[in-house]
């Protein structure tokens, strides 16, 4: 779930053992690292982040107000990229937390070992299954499905059933109706990818995307272009003449259509296949070397925090994480529960992704 979850809705709107470092105020000089200073503590913390982060601003001036730190958000471009700048800065951050690197690249990540470890507070409230490391460097702060979207009219007046698994995707009756994003270029593109490997293992996927590009999967650079371009059932993709009726998004993308439809409609005007699903973990994690350590623990918590996880869905997109947090009507309303998504173990990726999108690179796209 990275940024282009939340570009998804941000769009539709306009149209996924390391030693702690001793803080740099105050305490007996002996326990400073060197070069350290008695200069007060800053009152600033830092969140370095992909470009569509988001949070209301009462409710980041509450937690402002009352753990005396003021935030600057640091928006670094994709996920992605955003991460490959931080591995850069290795020991010497441009921030103190940085929030968005999703299980298609904690490994990475966690390898270049840019993170301290931190147990934030509120974790114990933190489903399980989303702690996926251990060692605490990093804390889940939200998760969302890559899922097959379909355009409910076209599918009502072909008098055809949506599908709803990815078995579905390759029978004739949907031949030539998919548009997917690039697996090497767009991260919603990847989780797709993601979603066959999990269904059909490391030895079947690739039969299984040989029968989806003879059953007409179109291929385009990113979301943008395949939901408010390429798929009749989005807003943008109305206007544009878009003639897919099935296009690789999100199990949010529903609620969205309906929260920014003009007028308004009282149903989504698209559902989700939940057979075809990936799910995605967005993370935040203490950067090793924070100028700000104790300002970056306190943001951690703010990100597990109730008043947070309420507040993600309709600003990013994305559902919470911790078990206290309610979804709101929007969501339960127009939205659907993805029970049994995909799943590729971080460890899994890491070793293969590289391999991966090449195969299917060739396989799919040349």
């Amino acid at each position: 779930m990275s940024t282009t979850k939340k570009i998804a809705g941000v769009a539709l709107a306009a149209a996924l053992g390391v030693t702690t470092l001793s803080a740099c105020g105050g305490g007996d000089t002996k326990d400073k690292p060197a070069g350290a200073s008695d200069a007060p503590k800053s009152k600033t913390v830092t969140l370095v982040s992909h470009d569509s982060f988001n949070v209301t601003d009462t409710v980041l001036k509450e937690f402002e107000q009352q753990s005396g730190y003021t935030v600057k958000v640091l928006k670094s471009g994709d996920a992605g990229a955003a991460l490959n700048q931080e591995i850069l800065t290795k020991g010497s951050p441009r921030g103190d937390v940085f929030f968005g690197v999703d299980n298609t690249l904690l490994s990475r990540a966690l390898d270049n070992g840019i993170f301290t470890p931190y147990e934030a507070k509120g974790l114990a409230e933190v489903k399980p299954e989303y702690v996926l490391d251990k060692e605490h460097r990093v804390t889940p702060i939200d998760s969302g499905d890559i899922c097959v979207n379909y355009d409910k009219a076209y599918f009502a007046e072909k008098k055809i059933a949506p599908p709803q698994t990815l078995d579905d995707l390759v029978k004739p009756e949907y031949k030539n109706l998919l548009v997917t994003e690039n697996a090497a270029t767009s991260s919603p593109g990847l989780g797709f990818l993601l979603a066959s490997v999990g269904k059909y293992g490391e030895d079947g996927w690739k039969d299984y995307w040989s029968k989806l590009k003879a059953n007409g999967v179109e291929v385009v650079d990113g979301w943008e272009q395949a939901y408010n371009e390429r798929f009749s059932g989005s807003a943008g993709g109305k206007k544009a003449k878009g003639d897919r009726p099935l296009v690789v998004s999100y199990a949010s993308s529903p609620p969205v259509e309906v929260l920014y439809g003009e007028p308004q409609p009282t149903e989504a005007p698209t559902g989700v296949s939940t057979g075809t699903c990936f799910r995605q973990i967005e993370f935040a994690g203490l950067l090793k070397g924070a100028k700000n350590e104790e300002g970056g623990k306190a943001l951690v918590d703010f990100l597990v925090s109730k008043k947070f996880q309420e507040d993600m869905p309709l600003q990013m997109f994305v559902n919470p994480v911790t078990k206290d947090a309610a979804l709101p009507e929007l969501f339960t309303k127009h939205g659907v529960v993805v029970e049994k998504p995909e799943n590729v173990t971080p460890e899994t990726i890491a070793k293969n992704r590289e391999q991966w999108v090449k195969a299917w690179t060739a396989l799919v796209v040349k």
